[in-house]
């Protein structure tokens, strides 16, 4: 009989492996210094800089910075309801405009506050600053602490924080920081931040004393304008550069008349 042939059985064939995976190399301190180098030289994205309600870009409140007042911190309203604005209340004062905030009215803190600024107002209002209280507090409570302890100043309410906001003395998430803020009429901040109910006070005497305030002043004999000086030396000169002008002055004076009583004997 003829053999019968039987076919061989193809061989198994093992399924592929991958290839081994390679292990991490771990970082020495080369890696780590090369790649705070390259974090260090990428460029940035710069932070947006927050908008306005009007939709213009914030100014930094810093003293010496001058403000566009147009819209400046939006629509305010004073203790007897009459809608105003900052613009508006720099306009009709004669050298600027003083606003200090207290926290809330007729509490002890902003009691002394206010009556500090009520008992020094004469002399704070001499170089032509208009003084006005600031808080979240609504008409009727600002008239009452208004009438209660005879404020000689008007009271402005401002619950939305609009101006408070932007003159830098919101106090995070819906308060007030007590503090003082200065404009003169060209819109330069004379003066920017909290302080105590004395400190706040003592902002302004500061700036009075300096001559702050002063608009400019026509000059009777030349019939030339002249601008007062500034308190802190920011536009004009200070009050020591004023003194030692003065001494100045008058050791010329000294020196001229020697000369000419040496003339004269001789």
């Amino acid at each position: 009989m003829p053999r019968e042939l039987r076919k061989r059985k193809a061989p198994a064939v093992e399924p592929a492996t991958a290839p081994p995976a390679k292990k991490a190399q771990k970082k020495g301190p080369g890696a780590k210094a090369v790649a705070k180098v390259k974090e260090a030289v990428a460029p940035k994205t710069e932070e947006a800089i927050p908008a306005k309600p009007n939709g213009r870009s914030a100014t930094k409140i810093k003293e010496g910075v001058a403000i566009d007042l147009e819209g400046f911190g939006g629509e305010i309203e004073t203790h007897d309801g009459v809608k105003t604005t900052l613009k508006k209340l720099v306009d009709e004062s004669k050298g600027g405009v003083v606003l200090f905030t207290y926290p809330k009215a007729s509490t002890p803190g902003c009691t002394k506050q206010a009556c500090q600024f009520r008992d020094e107002y004469v002399p704070l209002t001499a170089t032509g600053f208009s003084i006005f209280g600031l808080s979240i507090d609504s008409p009727k409570a600002n008239t009452n602490f208004k009438e209660k302890q005879k404020l000689s100043y008007t009271l402005l309410c401002d619950p939305g924080l609009t101006l408070i906001s932007a003159i830098g003395l919101k106090k995070s998430p819906d308060k007030t920081n007590r503090g003082v803020f200065v404009v003169d009429k060209s819109g330069k901040i004379l003066a920017a931040g909290a302080g105590s109910p004395s400190g706040t006070v003592e902002v302004v005497q500061r700036l009075v004393a300096g001559g702050g305030g002063l608009v400019a002043e026509e000059d009777e004999e030349e019939g030339s304008s002249k601008e007062a000086p500034v308190a802190n030396g920011v536009n004009g000169s200070s009050k020591e550069d004023v003194a030692k002008a003065e001494v100045a002055a008058q050791v010329a004076d000294t020196a001229e008349k020697l000369d000419k009583n040496e003339a004269a004997a001789a």
